[in-house]
């Protein structure tokens, strides 16, 4: 035991002089963040050397094992270190109250401070529960009102999709759902950050599949079927071959074609075209009606731009037939150039494609080794060389992962950099806009690809200028008091967690999301096994609130059921504050087990403690 002392001693030393050393930091926070931020701090100062040996030490004494000391770090040393003077005979070196109220005050703390960000929580739940609104909710009020009615909480709404107008509806939507409900439900809208994504790619030729469907005793369930008309008439027409096929999997393809071709056919008349493969082929006009005809077919055939179609002896060129989407193919040692330019790639079979990138400072950034990341990890490599290609700049990327038999690479996809500082502000100018209606008509702006410390301020200041905007001085605090969250998705964002909260904390209502999709691509799966969990202890520390986002509860929105690992990933969620669930179509069903599944963990779970209630459904 005696060599315990000097290191817990050291350690506590080494925790007390933590405050001191980020004080200029710690004095800029909000006063309600003062004592998190000291606290995190402290906690930074634990877990920056190795204690295993102090704890395994203190353990086999049944003193205690320093678990969970995130909410009171100093409190829970000197806890230690008075368990080791009452083994000693000793009187107790620090004072016991202080140590005793510490952990209830801790508790305390969140709890404001989640109430002031997030709002309050139903009775007996610890989490609130976050729901993502679909375009619909925009149109169908009855959409939320059934949210609301089975549990959601907090609506949020994605500012990447729909625009102002649906954003304004959807807002008077979830108020009105509140209103009937009786409870406060608040609004976060997500602000999308500069997205990098790879640019564009040659269109294909143009070419159409038209197809039916059989049993699998290869009965006709639904005949491959043409929808014709002018130009004048696309419209109609588009709307006609919605409806056309008895296969949603096999739609009805729409065509056009000359005006005097297509009012001279009639139903039962026969038109005759060689199709892209040069087979024949004979379609049969079923109806015909303000110069939009169906026909059917017996047999699948390809369409090609510019197909003779005839009836008789008159005949048409066919056009509208689109482009083919084409996609690189990439293998495991393939060679892909990622490239300043905006022209779009052309693939050109045994060659290496170049393909541009949406926001081309990216390419500017990129070094020698640096990891690139596709298609949400998907395709992955890293960068072999860097070069200039005239006025150009390319970084040629060795893939490293994709699928066994190659995985393809489409146009305007996501691209992530781990390693690399993006010389990008974190917010574009369409996510200044959308915190601008945000700012008015909302409760939190959640913040995606956070980075430094410096992406954290930078938004504060673009907060502060929006509310100089305003036409009055309440106006400009409601902009103020606006609720703030950083999602936290990036290597860089993790790595500097501890100055990242420390610049959030500057502002009164605040807390971070834990965006596991983002998150997991940089760091790789492997290493989400313990991130997650770091990120909250470290916000537990702070005394913020967390909100545990991505593929929540997923298979149920979208199927119906869950499967069993999902029920336990949701519980481990529900250790958070807020848990966001995603959309689907029985995302309802999933609110309610969520509601459910958080009124029962509740009365018996705090953050990482467990509450030991009396386990009743024990019989032995």
């Amino acid at each position: 035991m005696s060599n315990l002392r000097p290191l817990l001693d050291s350690l506590t030393l080494r925790v007390e002089n933590a405050a001191n050393e980020y004080a200029e930091q710690i004095a800029q926070v909000a006063p309600t963040h003062r004592p998190g931020a000291v606290n995190l701090v402290r906690y930074m100062a634990l877990r920056s050397q190795d204690a295993v040996e102090l704890q395994e030490g203190l353990s086999a004494l049944g003193a205690t094992s320093l678990s969970h000391p995130e909410p009171a770090v100093l409190e829970r040393l000197h806890a230690a270190r008075n368990v080791l003077d009452a083994f000693d005979g000793k009187a107790p070196t620090y004072p016991m109250q202080a140590i005793a109220s510490a952990y209830a005050d801790a508790d305390d703390i969140l709890d404001a401070n989640t109430q002031a960000l997030l709002g309050p929580t139903q009775d007996g739940t610890h989490a609130r529960i976050m729901v993502t609104l679909p375009s619909e909710a925009a149109e169908d009020y009855d959409l939320v009102l059934d949210f609301a009615r089975a549990g959601m909480e907090l609506a949020r709404i994605n500012c990447a999709h729909d625009g102002e107008a649906a954003w304004e509806k959807m807002v008077e939507h979830v108020h009105r759902a509140a209103e009937e409900v009786g409870r406060e439900i608040l609004i976060s809208c997500d602000i999308a950050g500069p997205k990098v994504r790879t640019g564009a790619i040659e269109p294909g030729p143009q070419v159409v599949r038209v197809r039916g469907e059989r049993t699998a005793a290869g009965e006709p369930v639904a005949y491959p079927t043409l929808v014709l008309s002018d130009v004048s008439r696309a419209e109609e027409a588009q709307e006609v071959a919605r409806g056309a096929s008895a296969s949603a999997a096999r739609p009805a393809v729409p065509l056009e074609v000359d005006t005097e071709w297509v009012a001279a056919l009639e139903p039962g008349d026969e038109v005759r075209f060689a199709e892209a493969r040069g087979r024949s082929r004979t379609f049969t006009v079923e109806s015909v009606e303000d110069g939009v005809a169906v026909l059917r077919g017996e047999r699948n055939c390809y369409l090609a731009e510019g197909t003779v179609f005839s009836h008789g002896t008159a005949t048409t060129q066919v056009r509208g037939v689109p482009a083919l989407e084409q996609k690189i193919r990439l293998h495991r040692g393939d060679e892909l150039v990622l490239s300043t330019s905006q022209e779009p790639a052309r693939i050109v079979e045994g060659e290496a494609t170049t393909i541009g990138c949406t926001l081309p400072e990216v390419v500017t950034a990129l070094e020698v080794g640096h990891a690139v990341i596709f298609d949400d990890g998907a395709i992955s490599g890293r960068v072999t060389e860097i070069r200039s290609n005239g006025a150009e700049r390319e970084a040629v990327i060795t893939i490293d992962h994709a699928g066994p038999t190659g995985t393809n690479l489409a146009a305007y996809k996501g691209i992530n950099l781990p390693d690399t500082e993006v010389p990008l502000p974190s917010l574009t100018e369409d996510d200044v806009a959308a915190l601008r209606f945000v700012a008015t008509h909302c409760d939190i702006a959640a913040v995606s690809f956070i980075r430094t410390p410096s992406d954290v301020a930078f938004l504060y200041d673009t907060v502060e200028e929006i509310a100089a905007e305003q036409e009055s001085e309440e106006l400009a605090q409601r902009v103020r008091e606006l609720g703030i969250v950083l999602k936290i998705e990036t290597v860089p964002a993790y790595q500097q967690l501890g100055t990242v909260l420390l610049e959030g904390m500057r502002h009164e209502k605040f807390g971070i999301m834990i965006a596991r999709g983002d998150l997991a691509v940089e760091l790789g799966f492997e290493r989400m096994v313990q991130v997650p969990g770091r990120i909250m202890k470290l916000a537990e520390a702070a005394h913020i609130p967390v909100i545990m986002a991505t593929q929540v509860l997923e298979t149920l929105a979208k199927t119906g059921l869950p499967s069993r690992a999902e029920i336990t990933d949701a519980g481990y969620a529900l250790r958070a504050e807020c848990v966001m669930l995603n959309k689907g179509p029985h995302i309802t069903e999933a609110i309610r087990i969520l509601d459910r599944m958080s009124r029962k963990l509740g009365h018996s779970r705090l953050k990482n403690r467990q509450m030991l209630r009396q386990v009743t459904s024990w019989t032995n």
